[in-house]
């Protein structure tokens, strides 16, 4: 029984490393790169300048589980981020040193440039 108890303990501690691994996150096209850091929820810094999280924001983790805002005040943080319509950050993924090492647009005026292929989730420069 014992056995039993300490096998099944040893594979719920090793799902999330595996599941982790497995893990490639989809990015949506309309999404661009760059750099936050919470000031005092809802305000942040995008690329250095003033900016707020909209209402309803997600924030997501290297896991990709949310992240609250509050938890993460004062750090920099390299984001994939969607906006809304009226500016506002939406979405935001923290990303992982593999995902940050990909070639992503950093504002409109690329992402329109460049050309993207959702399946491989890259990005090509003219």
């Amino acid at each position: 029984m014992h056995r039993c108890v300490l096998f099944g303990l040893a594979a719920a501690l090793a799902l999330p490393a595996i599941v982790q691994a497995q893990v490639q996150r989809a990015f949506p096209q309309n999404a661009l790169r760059g750099v936050i850091v919470v000031q005092q929820p809802p305000e942040i810094t995008l690329n250095g300048e003033a900016a707020r999280l909209a209402p309803g924001a997600r924030l997501r983790g290297t896991d990709n589980m949310l992240l609250m805002s509050g938890s993460v005040i004062g750090t920099k943080l390299r984001v994939n981020y969607t906006l809304d319509d009226y500016g506002l950050v939406k979405d935001a993924w923290v990303l992982r040193e593999d995902e940050a090492k990909k070639v992503w647009p950093k504002t409109r005026e690329e992402a329109a440039r460049w050309r993207f292929d959702p399946i491989a989730q890259t990005w090509t420069r003219p």
